[in-house]
């Protein structure tokens, strides 16, 4: 078993993903532990209340999403709370896309940079999409 282990840790593409029971259990428990909203936030696009006219039925922002053939880049504008990073969690989840998150008001070039290079690596590794969310950007432009 060592010998295998340690052959494809120097096989060039192989890559081993190892979560132990208590790394598993702790990540239960913070699921279990989160704030309320975040337990209860919607998860597709039925459960996402509002928008009717970009996110009903049939509509073009809908059909993206469900066919999968997002824009490259999308603007969400909107006050607080009305559901700017929730429509952003829900396009990742139904696309099965990456979810990575940064604000604009914290975050430097440098976090951007690591993010798309992370974002890039993801895709080359293992085909997945990446969804960066940048917040606050009307924040950091005053």
């Amino acid at each position: 078993m060592f010998k295998l282990y340690s052959l494809l840790l120097h096989t060039p593409g192989v890559i081993i993903l190892c979560m132990d029971l208590f790394t598993h259990a702790m990540n239960d428990r913070m699921k279990s532990e989160a704030p309320l909203a975040a337990r209860m936030r919607p998860r597709t696009l039925d459960e996402y209340i509002g928008q009717e006219h970009i996110l009903g039925p049939g509509k073009l922002l809908r059909r993206a999403i469900e066919a999968d053939r997002m824009f490259p880049s999308i603007l969400l504008w909107g006050p607080p709370g009305t559901g700017k990073t929730t429509l952003a969690m829900v396009i990742a989840n139904t696309t099965k896309s990456h979810f990575e998150t940064l604000s604009a008001v914290l975050a430097g070039k440098a976090d951007l940079r690591d993010a798309i290079d992370a974002a890039q690596e993801r895709r080359k590794m293992y085909q997945q999409k990446t969804i960066l969310f940048v917040k606050d950007v009307r924040e950091s432009l005053n």
